[in-house]
């Protein structure tokens, strides 16, 4: 799907549907077999990637400002468990040169629990680590007030 937002409102409305299609419903088996959600987020500086995923934060329930991890490369939130999820990580991978940093992080830990939702900003820059199930999301900007959306 692709979609052009013009707008805040409508970066929202994208990202509340953008929640439905991932929902995890709770009770989901843990251990080797389960796996969390990591969605990729790809495009260029300022098409959009952190304004989506603080609209699907709070959706999701988080609680606190999110701002964007690009120095300390990660944050975690806790959400509610309304969506089937947990904790939310949101890291940057602008600032690494390959995946093996992000394992430094408990990446693989990360990965390993179905109750965990990942997004990844710049994830081409970590491609070697990440699961083959990526989900990946396509952000293009295209003018001061319109993105490109695809999911």
């Amino acid at each position: 799907m692709k979609i052009v937002s013009k707008n805040l409102g409508e970066t929202n409305k994208i990202a509340e549907d953008f929640s439905n299609k991932i929902k995890n419903p709770l009770g989901r088996p843990q251990g080797e077999e389960a796996s969390a959600t990591v969605v990729g987020l790809f495009g260029d500086l300022g098409s959009g990637k952190t304004t989506f995923t603080q609209a699907l934060g709070k959706i999701l329930g988080v609680k606190e400002v999110m701002t964007s991890p690009t120095f300390v490369i990660e944050k975690r939130y806790d959400l509610d468990g309304r969506f089937g999820f947990k904790r939310l990580v949101h890291i940057d991978a602008y600032r690494l040169e390959k995946g093996k940093e992000l394992l430094s992080l408990n990446f693989i830990e990360d990965t390993t629990n179905s109750e965990n939702l990942i997004l990844i900003e710049w994830p081409e820059r970590v491609g070697d680590v990440l699961p083959a199930d990526l989900v990946p999301i396509n952000f293009k900007f295209i003018s001061e007030f319109e993105r490109e959306i695809e999911y």
